[in-house]
């Protein structure tokens, strides 16, 4: 497997790009091991806690279950079980949302506990979701069982 280590001018741009992103100021350690694996997946101290999309760093659900930075989308019961088996968030399903703009990374959390299940990206802003009654509204990006979850990169 291809793997690179980040020097300190690459961990730099990489906190300014979480920062700017997420707005985690100073969110990866100078002294963490961080390494970019077959260019598309960081891990920090050996665990994977993003994934690139589009030049992106996207943070993993294991990640967001240890510390949500996200914004969210409240999901009703019934959803889980097509949301995890990767299939996009239609609007009937969405209880609850943050305030978010679109194309926005947020996470997706079932009604009950609030656990995230998924990180999916805001096709519309939650103000223009409001207003629909049907469709899809969120492109889900990583989900619960999903081969990042398994970490079989």
């Amino acid at each position: 497997m291809k793997r690179h280590r980040l020097a300190g001018k690459e961990l730099k741009a990489l906190n300014e790009q979480l920062s700017q992103k997420y707005g985690l100021s100073e969110f990866l350690d100078t002294q963490a091991n961080v390494e970019l694996l077959k260019d598309s997946y960081l891990q920090v101290n050996g665990e994977l806690e993003f994934f690139y999309l589009d030049g992106q760093p996207i943070p993993t659900l294991k990640l967001i279950l240890k510390n949500n930075f996200l914004k969210t989308a409240v999901i009703d019961m019934p959803a889980i079980k097509f949301i995890i088996n990767g299939a996009d968030i239609m609007r009937p399903g969405i209880k609850h949302m943050d305030d978010f703009a679109e194309n926005e990374i947020i996470a997706i959390v079932d009604e009950n506990n609030h656990k995230p299940l998924a990180i999916g990206q805001a096709l519309f802003s939650s103000e223009e979701m409001q207003k629909l009654e049907k469709g899809k509204v969120i492109k889900n990006l990583h989900y619960v069982g999903d081969s990042l979850w398994k970490e079989e990169i």
